[in-house]
């Protein structure tokens, strides 16, 4: 891994922002399969911005 402190691997169980992001994504993509798939995909939108709105501002 370039730019990495770890000589080889990183250390098993560490997560990355690579994986994270990765992790993330599938994470949002499937939830918006399934808000499609039930019609409520504005909920579910909605609740995904409300959802990172209160995490930004508790956060600061």
């Amino acid at each position: 891994m370039p730019g990495s402190p770890y000589l080889e691997e990183p250390p098993k169980g560490l997560l990355t922002w690579q994986t994270f992001s990765k992790q993330m994504f599938m994470f949002t993509l499937v939830v918006i399969v399934l808000g499609m798939y039930f019609d409520s995909l504005l909920h579910v939108l909605i609740a995904l911005i409300v959802i990172g709105a209160l995490r930004y501002f508790v956060s600061t």
